[in-house]
């Protein structure tokens, strides 16, 4: 244990440097892919057949896109798309480089947890607000999204953790973040003791993202009331 706590102090300032990659990477990367993700996942619901604007083929091909990429292992996603997010940000490896993967990656996924969502409402409330005269876009802005809000942070939160481990996966080709660090250290230098601290830091953190989101979901839950 000692010893644990002298390399703490020895490794303070990287082991922060890095915690502070990571949480850039997997903020930056849940706030872009919520960007993309959540119209994709209202789209996929709207076009539903039994949804507001049903489109077979619109309904087709974005659920067909959402699962191919959904399909794609991350560590391999990251390597398919180095030409790409070479061309974006102007390099293959670093935290702004990673954060290209983890959107397209968090995207799709992000999708399908919004469609589970807003798939839950009652569907007597959208009943409710279209023999009121509610438009379609009424109706997702004011009925669908607001009374989904609790499932969409308890989803949010599902992500915010699942890109936290995706970044420190993406250490492995160079993206910087305390997954670097246990790779560097724990398997290229053979120091544990670096590892094991950087994986203490992400469990950590990871409970307390866990907490937090689960405390606002709860508080705003109207179910709960």
């Amino acid at each position: 244990m000692q010893n644990l706590i002298n390399t703490f102090m020895d490794f303070r300032w990287t082991l922060w440097e890095g915690l502070l990659e990571t949480l850039y990477m997997t903020f930056t990367s849940v706030t872009m892919a919520y960007a993309i993700g959540l119209p994709m996942g209202v789209l996929l619901v709207i076009t539903h057949a039994t949804g507001l604007w049903p489109n077979s083929i619109v309904h087709t091909v974005l659920s067909g896109v959402v699962n191919s990429v959904r399909s794609v292992p991350f560590i391999i996603l990251i390597v398919v798309l180095m030409p790409f997010t070479r061309l974006i940000v102007g390099s293959a490896i670093g935290t702004n480089a990673a954060i290209v993967a983890l959107v397209i990656a968090a995207a799709p996924f992000i999708a399908r947890m919004v469609e589970t969502s807003l798939n839950e409402l009652d569907a007597g409330v959208i009943d409710a607000a279209k023999s009121m005269g509610a438009t379609n876009f009424q109706i997702i802005r004011k009925v669908m999204l607001p009374e989904s809000i609790p499932s969409l942070i308890r989803g949010f939160s599902i992500t915010t953790i699942m890109l936290m481990s995706f970044s420190a996966m993406a250490g492995a080709v160079g993206a910087g973040g305390l997954g670097r660090i246990a790779i560097r250290y724990g398997y290229q230098r053979f120091q544990t003791d670096v590892m094991f601290l950087a994986v203490i830091i992400i469990v950590v953190v990871v409970a307390l993202l866990q907490f937090g989101f689960n405390t606002l979901a709860a508080k705003i839950d109207k179910r709960l009331v």
